[in-house]
């Protein structure tokens, strides 16, 4: 943890309140955001600094030793190697947060402005935070999302939901489009529907596990599959 000199330093509330000091700790600008790439899987400095557009080397660094000070993520690798950083328990502490956090948001993001930046995996964490297995509690099942050049899942197991990097190992739904698609679906600003009517989204597998997967991620009806 930061020492208290350290910590006298630094601009904080001076609250005595918990949201105050979760504040302090990761409330700067950039902070949650460095966290969220970390959530699902270890990322390089330079893969932060490419989905972090206008980060700048130098607010990079800072912020990422201090969440390693916190204890929030640790780095491993060497320098001559290069270091990955990944999530602590402390740091998967914060994976409900911040998938509450962007659930929230979602509400508030509008259609895509032209010079607006959007990752593959942005739109996936709004797919893990809108998730609810529990709307489908009897089901065992994977769904395959392939978003531009990356590939996730989404493992539904009676009630409980895990999301993942890389290919489903039998998935009875792939789900095809691209990243500005992908959260715009997730905003509610495009139905899957639309989507697909659009020729922005392309579904095959089971028709049934097409209305499962709608279910879970809460969303409304969808076209059916190839």
């Amino acid at each position: 943890m930061t020492t208290g000199a350290a910590k006298r330093r630094e601009r904080n509330y001076r609250q005595y309140c918990g949201l105050a000091a979760a504040l302090d700790a990761v409330g700067e600008r950039w902070t949650l955001l460095i966290v969220r790439e970390c959530m699902l899987g270890p990322r390089r400095y330079n893969e932060l600094l490419t989905d972090l557009p206008g980060i700048g080397t130098n607010l990079l660094a800072d912020r990422l030793k201090k969440l390693c000070t916190l204890g929030v993520l640790r780095h491993r690798g060497s320098a001559e190697r290069g270091y990955v950083y990944e999530l602590t328990e402390a740091g998967e502490s914060l994976r409900e947060p911040v998938k509450g956090l962007a659930r929230w948001g979602m509400a508030l993001v509008d259609e895509v402005p032209e010079d607006a930046v959007v990752r593959p995996h942005w739109g996936f964490l709004a797919i893990e935070s809108m998730a609810d297995a529990t709307r489908c509690p009897n089901v065992r099942e994977e769904y395959e999302f392939r978003v531009d050049d990356e590939v996730f899942h989404l493992l539904v197991d009676h009630g409980t939901t895990t999301a993942a990097r890389g290919a489903a190992r039998g998935p009875a739904l792939v789900a095809t489009t691209d990243a500005a698609t992908f959260v715009r679906i997730g905003s509610g600003t495009c139905t899957p529907f639309d989507a697909v009517g659009e020729g922005k989204l392309a579904l095959s597998g089971d028709p049934e596990a097409v209305l499962r997967c709608s279910t879970v991620l809460g969303l409304g009806a969808v076209g059916a599959p190839d």
